[in-house]
């Protein structure tokens, strides 16, 4: 089901800490009804494809983005976390958290080609769209297994730090960066707490990240190489290059496992927050906090269509995926 116009139970956004007009505003110009308990989301841009991984329901929805409607729901694993797509080959990866596995799917067929046996604990993924290879976490093996896209083998395994979760690639750089953090409420900060930084092409970790929060996610504008990572009240920028932090963008009430993503074409980058049920929009080029788009339901994860600059939010308390557009 969809509801076309500006969903009725959200509001418009407002603008940021910069306080000034603007002629284009976010909005929720959309809201589509998918699966039991939506949580990962991820976009084929080369077809306009929305891919949605139902937790509750072990299914992934496939939404055109053009209609905006639901065409399959697939049957995947047990209970299907997080989504990836390889716009290249337009196939999409679907982290199994119940089985530990990682579901194949051809975008072209809609159908399931393999399933691939990973370590414990599968919780994020991430695909270079050049080399075609998944990079996966796992969060009870302290692990990093990489899968070739094309045979759908385990081609290598990466030793990194404890309770690793988030990761995200950077193509230009053949860098992978992971998410390394201890899991309990008002602790100190330990040298747990990490961002390790893997080469792809060695399958080694080189280095580490750290900006003096711990980090919840992780992510990549890969036009530029510029690392994103959350913490629990701000956003770090990173030169890739450099290693070094650049920026601080302070953000408020960013959720425990917050929705990262980066629009590589517009340099805009999109986060969830909590409890006040809101997506955090932040100009990747000054830095600052540009937008709020608020819901009353929970924001769960986040994804972009670089093409046509529509971002998807998952939210798993309703079913829902609802639509974000800058328009007039």
């Amino acid at each position: 089901m969809v509801l076309s116009g500006c969903d009725a139970r959200d509001g418009l956004a407002t603008i940021g800490k910069q306080d000034r007009p603007s002629e284009m505003s976010y909005r929720v110009t959309g809201t589509i009804t998918v699966g039991k308990r939506p949580s990962g989301v991820a976009v084929d841009p080369s077809t306009h494809t929305v891919y949605v991984a139902n937790s509750g329901g072990d299914t992934v929805s496939v939404i055109d983005a053009v209609s905006r409607t639901v065409t399959a729901s697939i049957e995947v694993g047990d209970r299907p976390e997080v989504v990836a797509v390889d716009p290249g080959i337009h196939t999409v990866y679907v982290a199994n958290c119940g089985d530990d596995t990682v579901s194949v799917i051809d975008g072209s067929t809609k159908a399931v080609t393999a399933t691939v046996p990973v370590g414990d604990s599968p919780c994020d993924l991430a695909v270079d769209p050049t080399t075609h290879l998944v990079y996966v976490t796992h969060f009870g093996g302290n692990t990093v297994s990489v899968i070739d896209g094309m045979t759908h083998d385990i081609v290598g395994t990466v030793p990194v730090s404890k309770n690793v979760n988030g990761v995200s690639v950077d193509p230009g750089s053949n860098t992978v960066y992971a998410i390394s953090r201890t899991f309990s409420a008002s602790r100190p900060i330990t040298g747990d707490d990490l961002v390790p930084v893997i080469d792809a092409s060695r399958r080694t970790v080189t280095g580490t990240l750290s900006f003096g929060e711990s980090p919840l996610a992780v992510t990549v504008d890969q036009s530029n190489g510029v690392v994103y990572v959350a913490g629990s009240f701000s956003v770090a920028v990173i030169d890739g290059a450099t290693r070094t932090v650049t920026a601080t963008v302070p953000v408020d009430s960013i959720s425990f496992t917050p929705g990262l993503a980066v629009d590589p074409s517009t340099h805009s980058v999109y986060i969830t927050t909590s409890p006040d049920n809101a997506v955090v929009v932040i100009d990747g080029t000054s830095h600052a906090v540009t937008a709020t788009v608020p819901f009353r339901v929970k924001p769960y994860d986040v994804s972009v269509d670089p093409g046509t600059h529509v971002v998807y939010v998952t939210h798993t308390d309703d079913g829902t995926v609802s639509i974000i557009e800058n328009v007039p």
